[in-house]
């Protein structure tokens, strides 16, 4: 909590500056909240900077690179990581931590069965061992013909397994190593198994 306090301290000005670029090219608010599966099973409302603009037809939860609704500004927020910043508030309040699963919208929790249920027992977390696995996610979704079905049918049961394997393998030392690799590229490929659609 403390981290993600002086986290909200150092990057106030940079969040504030990125809501009001991502409420110019949105039209909308420039924060975006959605309720999310955290700890336990038990909802909350996460907090990241809006990407995306309302586009007639298209209500997928899966995000492609190519995805329409995503903005010019929301582009380079997601590029960037920028947009996942409001997130340290949903850290300093206890809903999510910085290392972890990340949290998924209600009806993917569903679907857990049996020991993949453990993976609740932790808070959801900002970057973890599956983000990192799957930082280019959404430019493999674009190679998708049905970036959603991929998503539900091979994407998540990936994550489980990557999360599972977080839960059981868990030390303070590995998340300060996932979170540096979060911002280092190199450490990255080293830390998280790649991953290849077959």
């Amino acid at each position: 909590m403390v981290i993600a306090l002086v986290g909200l301290l150092l990057a106030g000005w940079l969040i504030l500056l990125a809501a009001i670029c991502a409420r110019l090219s949105s039209g909308g608010s420039g924060f975006f909240r959605q309720e999310r599966v955290g700890r336990n099973g038990k909802l909350f409302r996460i907090t990241k900077l809006r990407t995306m603009k309302l586009v007639s037809g298209e209500q997928t939860t899966a995000t492609a690179l190519d995805d329409p609704r995503i903005t010019r500004v929301g582009a380079m927020l997601r590029k960037t990581k920028i947009d996942e910043l409001p997130q340290l508030w949903n850290v300093l309040v206890g809903d999510m931590s910085l290392v972890g699963p990340r949290p998924d919208v209600p009806g993917y929790a569903d679907r857990l069965t049996g020991k993949d249920r453990n993976i609740l027992q932790l808070r959801p977390g900002i970057t973890g061992l599956a983000s990192l696995v799957f930082h280019d996610e959404e430019a493999l979704l674009a190679q998708m013909d049905n970036p959603e079905e991929f998503n539900s049918d091979v994407i998540f049961p990936a994550k489980v397994q990557l999360n599972l394997r977080y839960l059981e393998e868990f030390t303070l030392r590995r998340d300060f190593v996932y979170i540096l690799a979060t911002f280092v590229p190199g450490l990255r490929a080293r830390v998280a198994p790649a991953f290849t659609a077959s």
